[in-house]
């Protein structure tokens, strides 16, 4: 009898010493995270918030720049979670990228997916796919926490399949000039909501007019010259700020707050006398003589 327990004893302190290894083992591995972005409601929501339309035709969203305010706001959100990437659906004719589709899937961390688009330009698959991506990556135990950007019901079912997994969603909604353009039980099943504001999405959505936003004339810089204003714009910034300002934004790099990188847009669009908007391979070279510099001073 004294060896039956003996032996139990030694099983159970072995299972102990096995849960202890896991438990550290978890403790160890960072959380993650990921944004899934529908677009089409994305640009229906935002387009009728800030220009007064749903229609894209009518207005300019400067994706680039919002997608690194999401992950700006993501990453104070997850404070201990590391970024997976972005995922970002929209429908296009035959699947074929459109050139604003093709510059969002060429941004780092940036994963475009596509459905069709019927004829009466509705997007068609896109739900599966978030389902699809959500279910796979929860399974995998790749991400611990989604950001979920969109408002259909039939997403309701992407929403049960990662949790079935043991990831948590969290349901983030464009702000609703009046009424709601979430489905109740979409904002029923998901683990937090948030309601991203007018304010939130102000830079980045432009109402398009009949005068262009820049001089036909205005020549094209190139990227070493856009680059240059970044850095210079870069040692004002230094200046102004101090170095303890570096020190908190160097960890967030490459990205940069969304109330930095819209400054930084707006002053080179000044120094340039052109506009970058639409144009993400001189965005790009702007971040990076920005960066360059600020790097080069730590």
């Amino acid at each position: 009898m004294n060896d039956d327990l003996v032996a139990l004893g030694a099983r159970i302190d072995r299972t102990n010493e096995l849960l202890q290894r896991m438990l550290a083992e978890v403790a160890k591995t960072p959380s993650t995270h990921a944004i899934f972005v529908d677009a089409g409601y994305l640009y229906a929501a935002a387009g009728r918030l800030v220009a007064g339309t749903e229609d894209r035709r009518a207005f300019d969203l400067d994706a680039e720049g919002l997608i690194e305010a999401l992950i700006d706001k993501a990453r104070t959100i997850f404070a201990d979670s590391r970024l997976l990437r972005v995922y970002w659906y929209d429908g296009a004719r035959r699947r074929i990228h459109t050139a604003e589709q093709q510059s969002i899937a060429e941004l780092p961390d940036v994963k475009v997916r596509l459905g069709n688009l019927n004829a009466n330009n509705q997007q068609k698959g896109v739900d599966s796919l978030i389902r699809s991506d959500l279910e796979s990556l929860a399974r995998h135990r790749a991400i611990s926490d989604a950001a979920l950007i969109g408002g259909d019901e039939d997403l309701v079912s992407a929403v049960e399949a990662a949790q079935g997994y043991g990831a948590r969603v969290h349901l983030w909604g464009v702000e609703a000039p009046e009424g709601r353009n979430q489905a109740e039980p979409l904002l029923w099943e998901v683990d937090s909501q948030r309601t991203l504001e007018l304010d939130f999405f102000k830079p980045y959505v432009s109402r398009r007019t009949a005068v262009p936003h820049e001089p036909s004339s205005a020549a094209r810089p190139s990227r070493e010259e856009v680059r240059f204003v970044g850095a210079q714009i870069a040692a004002k910034w230094l200046a102004a700020r101090g170095r303890e300002a570096l020190v908190d934004l160097l960890p967030g790099h490459p990205y940069l707050p969304g109330s930095v990188d819209q400054d930084l847009l707006v002053e080179a669009e000044g120094m340039l006398q052109y506009s970058l908007r639409g144009q993400p391979d001189l965005r790009r070279a702007l971040r990076d003589g920005f960066w360059e510099h600020l790097q080069a001073q730590y």
